[in-house]
């Protein structure tokens, strides 16, 4: 009778095929053989995979998964590791990133921008030794802002840009020691932080938030890295500060569409680097420093949609080579200017700024015009290309 049922069954397949287990593949390295199950549970959890990426992660060859990158890690040249990911536009879907890359302990660099992933950063992720570089930019994480980062050890390059982030950035962001820092088209609302200076970052984007409050004073602090700043479609109030000036190795900066007022310090003649400054779209007013527009490398002055009255000679030459955009103002001769009706109810509720001496300070020897010609094409500058959703070449 018992062998007669057992007669019944034979011939079927088992209900369930038994998982494929690390031990049976050839792995090149152990290292690939503990993160291989890792990779096959996030393959999983993926509901949407629009270009077939998932397709190339089978078998035991991770090395050459698409997005998956192996070198030898820091600590053993002899060995073979997952060591970067780049998910980069693939527009993968899934639930959370949690248990992925915070099990896989040797990674250095995870870049996913454009994909549709959402969750939370796992507190496990400052376990990893060797990562310094996160891009989790143009996906959908929300809520308040990654504290989980704060643990990872060597993080140098930081970009969540193009989330759903909300709440207040921590001030001891700008105590890491992060090259770059891009953390605009989310939702942030808060006064810039007085520590705001004390940022390494090299390139630091905080556009299309709503920080609001004036631009710190600390930012001196930055003198020494600070090349590129956006600070453009924020809320930002009160005057500039003389400070900015002494940024000697800025070329960009951008606080373009904000409610900052006051005229422009003429420290801003110390900025030697400098090819773009927009300033358009704000509530300053006066003369435009002759010593900003004779600044010798300078592509870009946008200064349209203010209040200022007064253009010197280098600064109209500047206009006619199409370098300075000065419409929408209160310039006496010029077309495209705002009305005289515009002006005078503009003039009549006077601003008062803080240091008002400090503003006709020049803290350099301004090079003549002559002695410092303006050439050199244009370039297309790193923290711009982070004003769209795509990845960030920062190859010159």
């Amino acid at each position: 009778m018992g062998v007669t049922d057992c007669q019944k069954f034979q011939g079927l397949p088992p209900l369930i095929s038994p998982p494929l287990i690390p031990e049976i593949l050839n792995f090149l390295d152990q290292r690939l053989a503990l993160v291989y199950p890792i990779i096959q549970v996030f393959k999983n959890t993926i509901t949407s995979d629009p270009f077939n990426i998932t397709q190339t992660w089978v078998g035991p060859d991770i090395c050459n998964y698409r997005g998956f990158y192996c070198t030898s890690p820091p600590d053993n040249n002899s060995a073979i590791a997952l060591a970067s990911i780049d998910f980069n536009g693939f527009q993968l879907s899934a639930p959370t990133l949690d248990g992925f890359i915070d099990q896989l302990p040797d990674l250095a660099l995870f870049h996913a921008n454009s994909n549709k992933f959402s969750g939370s950063i796992s507190p496990k992720i400052t376990k990893l030794p060797f990562l310094y570089e996160l891009d989790i930019s143009n996906n959908n994480f929300f809520g308040n802002f990654p504290m989980e980062i704060f643990g990872i050890p060597g993080l140098s390059f930081l970009d969540i840009r193009f989330n759903f982030f909300t709440g207040t950035v921590p001030p001891q962001v700008f105590n890491l020691r992060l090259d770059v820092l891009f953390l605009n088209n989310n939702n942030f609302t808060q006064k810039l932080p007085e520590n705001l200076g004390s940022t390494t970052a090299l390139y630091l984007s905080l556009a299309n938030n709503k920080f609001f409050g004036p631009i710190p004073r600390s930012i001196i602090k930055a003198s020494a890295t600070l090349k590129e700043v956006l600070f453009l479609n924020n809320l930002l109030t009160g005057c500039l500060p003389y400070e900015l000036g002494f940024l000697r190795e800025l070329v960009l900066f951008d606080a373009g569409n904000n409610l900052l007022t006051g005229p422009l310090p003429c420290s801003l003649g110390c900025l030697a680097k400098l090819e773009q400054l927009n300033l358009a779209g704000n509530l300053l007013y006066g003369q435009v420093p002759e010593v900003v527009c004779a600044l010798g490398k300078l592509q870009n002055l946008s200064l349209s949609s203010n209040y200022f009255t007064k253009l010197g000679p280098t600064c109209w030459k500047l206009m006619k080579k199409g370098v300075l955009d000065i419409k929408k103002n209160c310039i006496q001769g010029l077309p495209d200017q705002r009305s005289v009706l515009e002006c005078k109810a503009f003039s009549m509720h006077p601003r008062y700024c803080p240091y008002p001496a400090s503003f006709n300070f020049i803290p350099c020897k301004v090079p003549s015009s002559s002695s410092h010609p303006r050439t050199g094409p244009k370039r297309n500058l790193v923290s711009y290309s982070a004003l769209s959703r795509h990845a960030v070449d920062f190859q010159e």
